[in-house]
């Protein structure tokens, strides 16, 4: 038994220590951009799973990209990351944010597409319809003259 009381001190003795809390960098990546950020992380990450072939054949770093875009470098991020993730609260509405503008862009795409089906339908419909109509006039008999004409003669 008092092994066992020395086993589980020890054991939150060793758990318990104390756990620094990660410091402010000096170049903190504002809320507003690091949302921008991390959304573009997600859809660049999304991209690489689709066409991952098509992204190397050209040597696109889809990283590099983001980080020209938003005129940061990788330390930067990673330690803006590092901090704001090491507040549950604040990660998880950044997170949150970033899954809305996702959802967001989502719609947007959808409706684009939607818009470009429809145009291609009633594109297509337009075309069949010019086409019935240029078959039906070169079904109608053609006169060499006007009967009308001829009968006053």
């Amino acid at each position: 038994m008092k092994y066992l009381y020395i086993v589980i001190s020890s054991t939150l003795f060793l758990g318990c220590q104390d756990i620094k809390e990660i410091e402010k960098p000096e170049n903190l990546i504002a809320k507003e951009v690091m949302v921008n950020i991390l959304t573009d992380v997600y859809i660049s990450n999304a991209s690489r799973s689709i066409n991952n072939k098509l992204l190397k054949e050209y040597n696109i770093r889809l990283d590099s990209v983001i980080y020209n875009k938003y005129h940061i470098d990788s330390l930067q991020f990673v330690e803006s990351n590092a901090y704001y993730s090491s507040n549950l609260k604040t990660y998880t509405r950044i997170i949150t944010e970033v899954q809305e503008g996702l959802i967001i862009l989502q719609k947007e795409k959808d409706s684009i597409y939607e818009k470009i089906k429809k145009e291609k339908e009633d594109s297509t419909k337009a075309k069949k319809k010019e086409d019935s109509t240029k078959i039906k006039k070169k079904e109608e008999p053609k006169l060499l003259a006007n009967p009308v004409e001829s009968e006053i003669n």
